[in-house]
């Protein structure tokens, strides 16, 4: 690899049903917050995120795992997906993540997320 070039280490992509997503969240007390930090899950506002939003940036994780060759031990909350001021969705990762990402050489993240008819998608790339 030459000085400035870049090289994909990864790619994840990950779909979730909104409505089952919303569902699991309503059976399993606590799910919230294994899944997420606390900014991921209110609104600029301070009113609580809807499930299409929560579920959008489950996906991201699962599709942020699959990108990092999906080893075990990651931790949900090691990932945070936040959107800029412009709309630009982008990650934040420490501890599990941030070390697997590491010892793979990432440096960049792409971020992609979507949510239409009943469906919540994702697709992470993370580059050298």
């Amino acid at each position: 690899m030459c000085e400035g070039e870049q090289m994909i280490i990864g790619v994840g992509i990950d779909v979730a049903e909104i409505d089952r997503f919303a569902a699991s969240i309503e059976r399993t007390p606590g799910l919230l917050q294994r899944l997420f930090v606390e900014r991921e899950l209110l609104l600029p506002s301070g009113e609580r995120r809807g499930p299409a939003s929560l579920a959008v940036r489950f996906a991201a994780k699962e599709a942020l795992a699959k990108a990092l060759g999906a080893p075990g031990g990651l931790h949900w909350t090691d990932a945070e997906v936040y959107v800029e001021g412009t709309g630009q969705p982008r990650l934040r990762v420490r501890g599990t993540v941030a070390a697997r990402a590491a010892e793979l050489g990432v440096k960049h993240w792409h971020v992609s997320l979507s949510h239409d008819a009943g469906v919540a998608s994702a697709v992470v790339i993370a580059e050298a």
